[in-house]
């Protein structure tokens, strides 16, 4: 089959790779229809280059069953399916307390396991959920990284009429507007660097935009809010800067959450680290989408508002590529080429 392997940083090359095949009772094989590409993949594409050399990448997929082995009974052939990509090990005490998202053994397709930038893949059946009708496959293919925000906000505090705050507004960013909402947000006010982006960030359920480059962000918030700040701030971004900045965003005893990943040293400026001090701030960090019982809540919930049509990413999709278009792509998204947002592969053209 025609897949898409990582090889070392900047070095993704489109070849042949063995077809994937049934070797357990619980395995299903899946047509992969559409396969997104994450922010974590551009970094990991850039700076780390991967786990394990030429390995078939990408985790963010949905498809349709080919087979499965005869322990499968809530799948067939033929059925549309998303699937979690998210392995864990089952044994760690991190397992055994039921919080798969911190597993000591955690890892995705695409990192030790070969992944959806391909035309096939094989994943065990309790990944493996059914669609419903109302949700077609580029759609399906964004339901991992809405889980993945929805995890986050799973772990604040929020109520009902709460303000939200959301730095970046990339994907996660775009989806994490729309999960305050789901979560009861009274207000959400976007804040990045590109107009663009701030217009899609209102199109999909921002209230505010808040161009950070004109002013400051956090006093741009304080006049919006009245001096108090928000009862979430969510970075989503992942840049050093923000990750620093955050921290000015929210109000008295308020929450941050970390759903971004900046690879690189975070330096807190003096200002910025006062604010978790002296307003006594919850900070949290938010990784992957899991949770027992496996995959988890965030993944039932995004399905059931990507179907009432709550959660809705077709804004927020760019581009639908062939495989063969990826190793250009890649090199046109981190030289900031164009405006690129949810970038797409379909394995069948």
């Amino acid at each position: 089959m025609n897949a898409l392997k990582l090889y070392g940083k900047r070095d993704l090359r489109y070849e042949k790779a063995d077809l994937p095949a049934i070797q357990k009772v619980d395995d299903v094989l899946i047509k992969v229809k559409a396969a997104g590409i994450c922010g974590s993949d551009l970094s990991r594409y850039a700076k780390l280059g991967p786990y394990i050399e030429g390995m078939v990448w990408g985790h963010e997929f949905s498809g349709e069953v080919v087979e499965t082995g005869p322990a499968v009974t809530h799948v067939k052939a033929g059925d549309r399916v998303a699937a979690c990509p998210t392995f864990y090990c089952g044994k760690c005490n991190s397992c055994k307390k039921g919080e798969l998202s911190q597993c000591e053994e955690l890892t995705v397709i695409g990192a030790r396991h070969p992944g959806a930038f391909a035309e096939f893949v094989r994943l065990p059946g309790e990944n493996v959920m059914l669609l419903p009708d109302s949700i077609d496959f580029d759609t399906a293919a964004c339901i991992e990284p809405s889980a993945v925000v929805a995890h986050g906000f799973y772990r604040t505090a929020m109520r009902p009429g709460a303000e939200v705050a959301v730095m970046g507004c990339g994907n996660i960013g775009l989806l994490a507007v729309q999960w305050a909402k789901v979560f009861g947000a009274g207000k959400v006010y976007a804040i990045d660097i590109d107009y663009e982006k701030l217009d899609i960030a209102k199109q999909v359920g921002a209230d505010a935009a808040i161009h950070s480059l004109e002013k400051a962000a956090h006093e741009q918030l304080m006049d919006l809010t009245h001096g108090r700040g928000v009862d979430v701030a969510i970075e989503a971004a992942g840049s050093p800067i923000t990750s620093a900045q955050v921290f000015a965003l929210a109000k008295k005893g308020g929450q941050v959450v970390f759903m971004g990943i900046p690879y690189d040293d975070v330096k807190v400026e003096r200002f910025y680290f006062e604010k978790i001090v002296r307003n006594e701030l919850t900070v949290l960090g938010s990784w992957n989408a899991i949770s027992s019982p496996f995959p988890g809540k965030e993944w039932r919930a995004t399905i059931h508002f990507m179907n009432t049509g709550q959660i809705d990413v077709k804004p927020l999709i760019s581009h639908r590529l062939s495989l063969r278009e990826g190793p250009a792509v890649f090199e046109k998204m981190i030289n900031r080429e164009g405006l690129y947002g949810k970038v797409l592969f379909d394995p069948e053209i």
